[in-house]
């Protein structure tokens, strides 16, 4: 069984914009950016053990994730997590239909990832916010943030889909939160 242990933080903008020459001065490797769509599946069983089934697409690659909580919410958040990378992502939606689960929440984000020391960074811009996460053990999480200067900032406890439901729009039985696009267009599937 993985375990995910994080936290993450809501940012202004300032903060959020000043990171990324802060983790590069404190030698942070950056690994790349990337743009996602994460379509998260619920009923059933997920519903009963409060977990999810989420799709990522991000560009060309796309992977299933299985996700629960492990006790309350609180800042460090842990969760169990099982990942495998999808081939063919409608086959993979239709097997998620088949099974019984329905889509419920539906979140864009884009993500920069650095690595620093044993924990991964992450920085995320929602359509509803800006945020970091530190990914690692608890110790090493508690480490990076004394390196980082950030005993100010407050933990968002929430995870995106959560904050989805709350900043999101129902379209279609569906809760989204996505980036306007030039034309005025959500996106589509």
């Amino acid at each position: 069984m993985a375990i995910e242990t994080e936290k993450k933080f809501r940012l202004q903008e300032k903060q959020f914009n000043r990171l990324p020459a802060l983790l590069k001065k404190l030698g942070a490797i950056f690994e790349g950016e990337v743009f996602e769509r994460n379509y998260l599946h619920r009923g059933g069983r997920l519903s009963d053990s409060g977990a999810v089934l989420r799709l990522r697409k991000t560009g060309d690659r796309s992977t299933l994730t299985y996700k629960e909580s492990i006790g309350p919410e609180k800042a460090l958040k842990q969760k169990i997590e099982f990942e495998t990378e999808v081939s063919d992502v409608d086959a993979m939606e239709e097997i998620i239909r088949k099974l019984g689960y329905r889509l419920a929440v539906v979140y864009e984000k884009r993500r920069r990832t650095w690595h620093m020391d044993d924990v991964e960074i992450v920085l995320d811009e929602l359509p509803f916010g800006l945020f970091m996460e530190i990914e690692g053990t608890e110790r090493n999480i508690i480490k990076a943030e004394k390196k980082l200067g950030i005993k100010k900032l407050i933990p968002e406890i929430r995870g995106y889909p959560k904050l989805t439901v709350r900043y999101g729009r129902m379209r279609k039985s569906v809760m989204e939160a996505r980036f306007r696009r030039s034309n005025g267009n959500s996106s589509s599937r």
